[in-house]
């Protein structure tokens, strides 16, 4: 009995002390754990940052901001408790085993995130080029960021399972076509996103019109899924990246590029009010700036033709005479023509249409050297303002359809 009692007490005192050690060595790999993170993100973290601060770069101030440095100093402290594991627990493999599998998983997912804010920080850097409004990246980059995603996972469950990665890689053959149902709208992004990119269909900042999507405005940006679009009232639309190949839609950057940007719009003329010149019209019209030299040399050259046909001019309607509404299609192509705000170099029209039951329309196809919204329509307005305020002066009449205004006047009459 007392031979047992001494052999307990000396067993217990071993545990103790056994114990005792080992819980001493954990608090020192944890203290060990906690000065080299201390180090690396009070010390080394905020020497890099001053470093950033001060040089004249870009990049490096984007992965200060993007937070690359600040996720892989997590690393540190994981790599000491991977590191002291071994030491700390001796003795107790099944322990040092378990320490070392959450340390692992836990560096991969920090690895992880440390590849998302690079990839992140990639494009940053990228969008400071100019080149990058005509190529952009960001679909590419999420297609990264997914099979990044979809590595690591699969290396943390062979992790948890004890298998090798290959055997759980090779097993995706079979998940195939489930993969393919989840990720669909990401197959489909990936792919309209090159098609996008290689036939450069669609930039940053292009202004496109999708009605399909209520999308009118500036395209703000191109994701693997999406595309956004901040209409003029400022509201944002999303259009899938797959519908802008399978759909139909309008992208005004060659308008942009061109330099111009159209008048397309017509003055409805009453045909009723249509008549030849008489000489007393003739004498006024001299009197505009625009077409005076046009009126002499019209008047001369059907002088010319009239008197070599030798017609019969005591009828009106024998050979060649001035009307007012070509008249003042001849204005409205002189007034275009000195007006500073009218692209000279681009396509140029004034010109008749079919009539119409609302009289007859005179077109006005030119562009405007002024691209800015704002200042366009206040160029067409003005144009507008002027010409149907003129319209009258050729003893013209703009085709208006009756009002109540005009039911009164027939009424006093």
């Amino acid at each position: 009995m007392v031979r047992l009692k001494e052999r307990l007490s000396e067993f217990w005192v071993e545990e103790t002390v056994d114990f005792g050690m080992r819980m001493l060595f954990f608090i020192g790999a944890l203290a060990l754990a906690y000065a080299a993170n201390f180090i690396a993100k009070r010390v080394l973290l905020r020497l890099i940052e001053q470093v950033a601060k001060r040089s004249k770069t870009v990049w490096d101030d984007i992965l200060v901001k993007r937070k690359v440095f600040s996720r892989l100093s997590q690393l540190v402290p994981a790599v000491v408790i991977y590191a002291t594991a071994a030491f700390v627990f001796r003795g107790y493999p099944v322990v040092i085993e378990m320490v070392q599998l959450a340390a692992k998983i836990y560096m991969a997912v920090v690895a992880l995130l440390v590849a998302d804010a690079f990839l992140n920080a990639v494009v940053d850097v990228y969008h400071t080029f100019e080149f990058s409004q005509k190529m952009p990246v960001r679909g590419f980059v999420q297609v990264v960021k997914i099979v990044l995603y979809l590595s690591v996972g699969i290396i943390v469950l062979s992790l948890i399972l004890g298998k090798s990665p290959a055997v759980l890689f090779g097993s995706l053959g079979a998940m195939t076509a489930v993969l393919m149902l989840i990720f669909k709208d990401s197959i489909l992004g990936f792919i309209a996103g090159i098609q996008l990119s290689t036939n450069r269909m669609l930039h940053i900042g292009d202004w496109i019109e999708m009605p399909k999507y209520d999308a009118d405005g500036d395209v703000i940006d191109i994701s693997l899924t999406t595309v956004k679009v901040r209409n003029w009232d400022k509201t944002i639309a999303t259009i899938p990246t797959y519908a802008l190949v399978s759909d139909s839609f309008r992208n005004w950057r060659g308008m942009a590029e061109s330099g111009g940007r159209r008048i397309k719009r017509s003055i409805f003329i009453d045909m009723t009010s249509i008549k030849f010149c008489t000489e007393q019209m003739l004498a006024r019209f001299r009197k505009f700036q625009y077409i005076s030299d046009y009126i002499d040399r019209k008047i001369e050259e059907i002088s010319e033709h009239n008197t070599a046909t030798r017609l019969d001019e005591s009828e009106i309607v024998n050979g060649r005479h001035l009307t007012n509404i070509g008249t003042f299609r001849a204005y409205v192509a002189a007034y275009l023509r000195n007006h500073p705000k009218i692209h000279q170099e681009m396509t140029f029209l004034i010109r008749h249409l079919e009539p119409t039951p609302h009289g007859l329309p005179i077109q006005i196809y030119v562009f405007s050297n002024d691209q800015v919204w704002a200042n366009y329509e206040a160029i067409q307005a003005d144009i507008f303002d002027h010409l149907l305020a003129v319209v009258p002066q050729f003893e013209l009449r703009v085709f208006q359809n009756p009002t109540g205004a005009d039911f009164q006047k027939l009424q006093s009459m």
